[in-house]
């Protein structure tokens, strides 16, 4: 069969290579696309003799999988689907796969990261000693005591939730179902108001459906502490982020640390949290360490020999 990878799955040839050699041992023919080209002529033109479609974040279109004739399988190295056309997968008889948990450490860490890069000011005191200042007038935070609130606790939520408590922080924490496993570790479940108004920190970790989308709203910022910090490591969409640079410009909230936003990089340069007083903003940057993107490679490929089995 052949096999189409339409995108640079940001791994090395060397670990491409060693990854796909076992297919290619099968009798499979391997074709691979690196140079970001995503409009639909172009997809079209490439999918049209594949058997198995590898694809990452590039959007793949109900036409596009119309034009791929022999197409029977599409295994996504991605966490989320909703950039492949489903409708049109489940019409066709195509079957999907995605590439769960690869990141899960790696986004938990940066959580982190960016916690305590607002809690100690470390962006703003780097430019301060580059520019010969001292720590005089710049407030700072020990994260251990804070009241740390998790929204959403599937495996990415659950392990910033137990780092959390490694922390030494008060962990709480929204979910549609209690994990007894966290209950067991003294994490408390709370319904979503009672977290956004006792917590130092909220951090957002849920998946963008229909219902959570646009769920931390104005009123939902304004139960927050004047003093408390957002983290955004989840999904974009969840967060008005209109409503949130108006928080942070007029003191709603203290801070905010974004891996995600409405958008994939590159960010307009007027786009309006970009002007919001402290906060770290990183390009989508959560899932992509080099440890995370071999996982999610191996996931992926690994996802293709079980489907050739019949798993």
């Amino acid at each position: 069969m052949k096999i189409v990878i339409l995108e640079s799955l940001s791994i090395s040839d060397e670990e491409l290579t060693r990854l796909t050699k076992p297919l290619m041992d099968n009798g499979h023919e391997i074709v691979s696309y690196t140079d970001g080209k995503a409009d639909e002529d172009t997809l079209k033109t490439r999918v049209k003799d594949a058997d198995i479609l590898v694809v990452a974040n590039m959007p793949i279109s109900g036409d596009v999988i119309d034009a791929a004739e022999n197409l029977k399988f599409i295994s996504i190295a991605f966490t989320g689907y909703d950039h492949v056309d489903l409708d049109k997968c489940k019409e066709k008889g195509i079957k999907v796969s995605n590439a769960g948990g690869y990141s899960t450490n790696s986004v938990a860490e940066l959580t982190f990261g960016l916690i305590i890069g607002l809690l100690r000011n470390i962006v703003v005191l780097d430019d301060v000693a580059r520019k010969s200042g001292t720590k005089q007038g710049y407030g700072q935070f020990d994260l251990k005591g804070k009241t740390l609130g998790v929204l959403g606790t599937g495996e990415i939520g659950s392990a910033v939730a137990e780092l959390g408590l490694a922390f030494g922080c008060n962990v709480v924490a929204y979910n549609r179902s209690e994990k007894p496993a966290l209950q067991a570790k003294g994490v408390k479940y709370l319904p979503l108001e009672e977290v956004l108004k006792i917590s130092d920190i909220v951090t957002i970790h849920m998946p963008a459906t229909n219902e959570t989308k646009g769920l931390i709203n104005k009123d939902k910022l304004a139960l927050m502490k004047p003093t408390s910090l957002l983290i955004n490591t989840g999904h974009g969409a969840i967060v008005d982020n209109n409503a949130l640079a108006e928080a942070l410009e007029n003191g709603t909230i203290a801070g905010a640390g974004l891996d995600r936003v409405d958008m994939e990089p590159p960010i307009p340069a007027d786009y309006p949290l970009l002007k919001a007083p402290n906060t770290i903003i990183v390009p989508h940057i959560g899932f992509a360490t080099k440890e995370a993107l071999v996982r999610r490679a191996e996931i992926t490929f690994n996802n293709i020999v079980k489907w050739e089995k019949g798993e």
